[in-house]
């Protein structure tokens, strides 16, 4: 198993792009199941989970075809229903959360199948209610066998309507959004998930043929059609990787400038990073961020206690919390985090403990941390990542400590970071990728 060794304790400086956004990837691929057109997609991220959710596209016998970095065909004119019960393709299906995004797509082209449970991180519990009670609202029907942990779906025909879901899901949202574009009839989706990549598969599905009203709200509107077409479509940047540079350009005291940036989509994460006082400039498509000696947590006008919490779009991204987290460790002042979505995804403090951070786990959903400021260094240790969140927010500790440290378990982070190592060394980290 690989991992890294990090020396850390150097400012970093330069110019970094941004892959493609990993949330965005993974259902406009799937949407690819939906037409036996062929489909063109740009500014694919070369991460682990993007090539898994690949391979399983693969052995159901859509012709992927790369075309240059990050662009590819994509043709399901000749899928193998035969495919969803071989080994290979449970022992893929398995290993990420994202997998589980095939199953409006398949919707669309079988009428009966079963699928094993989908795998992910281990952030607590991610049920898949929002799913199945989404598409049982299209007219699908769901039996969950126990001894073979497989789910079978089935149907007579997808008839649309107005879908209450119970929780603004985004990958909820997303299933039914792609079955619903080849359901008979309107489809109401409410509340959905209305996340900028979530935006971006709308956008993609108008042009494959489909009429969606709403997008960028939580009432969306679905006229389903059995006509869709062939398009090329460009994914836009990762905010969550943008949102990691902002935290790896605070904790280590460096001026770093990101291009490509949608700056009107991210409005609340900026506003979330200002509140921990990180100064952040934006021209056109760029954000620049300075090197900042110190930065103070801002204070609550009625003097309470600063919290940041996670929330729906247009809240603070669950998985920025962890970014937040390691930025007001090296700021100045107080800060509560409170985490609602996952139970299990704050437990990686416990190495910033170990590191030196001052900071307390409060319960499974809040820390309470201190920050003492960059001039108090934290020191080097050997761990590893639990989820790729977790892993990104270590290795952004290890380049701002002091000595050496070792990440083991990287497989996690390289799931949803393209080649992290070598980009940051470009900007005078000094990262080794070990077998």
């Amino acid at each position: 198993m690989d991992k890294f060794i990090i020396r850390g304790g150097c400012s970093l400086a330069g110019t970094i792009k941004p892959q493609g956004s990993k949330n965005e990837a993974l259902p406009v691929m799937c949407a690819t199941l939906l037409t036996d057109k062929p489909i063109h997609l740009h500014n694919v991220p070369a991460i682990a989970d993007v090539q898994s959710v690949m391979h399983l596209l693969r052995i159901l016998g859509v012709q992927i075809t790369p075309l240059g970095e990050g662009h590819y065909q994509f043709c399901s004119a000749d899928l193998k229903k035969e495919a969803l019960y071989t080994e290979s393709f449970r022992k893929e299906y398995i290993k990420v959360r994202g997998s589980l995004l095939l199953l409006g797509a398949l919707l669309t082209r079988f009428k009966k199948f079963s699928l094993p449970k989908p795998g992910g991180d281990r952030i607590g519990r991610r049920g898949l209610h929002a799913h199945l009670e989404g598409l049982q609202q299209l007219g699908v029907s769901f039996t969950y066998h126990a001894a073979e942990e497989r789910w079978l779906a089935q149907y007579t025909s997808l008839r649309g309507s107005y879908i209450w879901m119970p929780e603004s899901s985004v990958t909820g949202t997303a299933n039914v959004l792609i079955a619903a574009s080849r359901a008979k009839g309107k489809t109401i989706i409410y509340p959905a998930a209305c996340e900028p990549h979530i935006q971006q598969l709308c956008h993609m599905l108008v042009a494959m043929g489909v009429e969606i009203t709403g997008i960028g709200s939580n009432l969306l509107t679905i006229e389903g059609t059995t006509q869709l077409q062939g398009t090329s479509h460009t994914i836009m940047s990762d905010m969550l990787e943008i949102g990691s540079f902002i935290g790896l350009a605070a904790a280590t005291k460096s001026a770093l400038t990101v291009t490509e940036v949608p700056t009107e989509c991210f409005t609340p994460v900026w506003r979330s990073f200002q509140k921990l006082g990180i100064k952040l400039e934006t021209t056109d498509n760029t954000l620049h961020i300075p090197a900042q000696e110190a930065y103070y947590i801002q204070q609550e006008m009625d003097g309470n206690l600063t919290t940041l919490s996670d929330a729906i779009w247009p809240g603070m991204p669950t998985d920025l919390i962890s970014i937040a987290i390691i930025i007001a460790v090296h700021a100045h002042g107080h800060l509560l985090i409170h985490q609602h979505m996952f139970e299990s995804r704050l437990f990686f403090v416990d190495y910033l403990i170990e590191m030196g951070a001052r900071l307390v786990l409060c319960d499974p959903h809040r820390v309470h941390i201190v920050g003492l400021g960059n001039q108090y260094k934290l020191r080097s240790i050997h761990m590893s990542s639990s989820d790729i969140r977790a892993g990104i927010t270590l290795l952004i500790a290890a380049l701002a400590a002091e000595g050496t440290s070792v990440i083991g378990n990287i497989g996690q982070i390289d799931r949803g970071y393209e080649r992290i190592e070598q980009r940051l060394n470009a900007l005078g980290a000094s990262i080794e990728r070990v077998s």
